[in-house]
């Protein structure tokens, strides 16, 4: 169950000109309500800023006095270049937990395939994750691939794979090739867990499914409300019906995404 609750600004640090990686005092968000890597804050950033910001949980720590939760996000507009002005020890409103996190309950071996500021909210899965698990970790170019998020999965991955637009850090090109090369090779996962842009996803879900791998993507949308009361962020499902991502996902069997609407 979420709550809305004050936060303290426990560190902040830039990663380059757009990039932030905040951790935050969280009260007992984690330990007693659950949050975890996948699910979602809700912040709002200024007096004069309507609606919150949806911001998505990398990582989770309990802590003692209070359980410490790790953000990494971009600035994309007037509320979140206010969120990277805060300053240690700075109160943030936040609701929160939202939405779900990956199911990674199945015993075995799981894919993570993350692009651009969709790898932060995996970063759990990689680190904590009890299963064995590969990563496949896309950027735009290697300036974007932070050694503080990249070496999370190589210290914890069975392997991990990098792979730049540009070519400039690892395969050149987008990840979804070299899932198929992964799989070509080894199918033997239990799921793929991808979270990033929609198109990302889109070419990911059909490398799984054409392999017979399921498949579970964290949808990035615009959000409004952030409890599922209008229709900012609804999506299509192949069954005709609308869901919402903060509600109802963010993540969703890739083959109920009706991802041709």
């Amino acid at each position: 169950m979420s709550a809305q609750q004050l936060c303290t600004v426990a560190s902040m640090t830039q990663l380059d000109a757009s990039t932030w990686w905040m951790v935050l005092e969280a009260g007992k968000l984690v330990e007693q309500r659950g949050l975890r890597g996948g699910q979602f804050l809700h912040i709002k950033c200024g007096e004069g800023q309507l609606l919150r910001r949806p911001i998505s949980v990398a990582v989770t720590g309990w802590d003692e006095p209070e359980d410490l939760v790790t953000l990494i996000f971009e600035v994309r507009g007037e509320g979140t270049r206010w969120l990277s002005q805060r300053k240690v020890g700075d109160k943030l409103d936040v609701l929160g937990p939202l939405g779900n996190g990956f199911d990674v309950s199945r015993e075995g071996r799981y894919l993570l395939v993350g692009g651009g500021i969709g790898v932060p909210p995996l970063i759990e899965y990689g680190e904590a994750l009890k299963w064995p698990r590969v990563a496949v970790l896309g950027f735009r170019t290697k300036d974007k691939a932070f050694p503080a998020v990249t070496s999370r999965f190589e210290e914890h991955c069975e392997q991990t794979f990098i792979c730049t637009n540009d070519g400039t850090l690892g395969r050149h090109g987008f990840v979804d090739g070299q899932v198929r090369d992964i799989l070509a090779k080894d199918k033997d996962f239990t799921a793929v867990l991808a979270c990033g842009p929609r198109l990302m996803l889109k070419n990911v879900a059909a490398v799984a499914a054409q392999f017979g791998v399921p498949c579970q993507v964290s949808m990035e949308e615009r959000m409004a409300c952030g409890v599922g009361a209008c229709l900012g962020c609804a999506i299509r499902m192949r069954d005709g019906t609308m869901k919402h991502v903060c509600k109802d996902g963010p993540v969703f069997d890739a083959e109920e995404v009706d991802w041709d609407a």
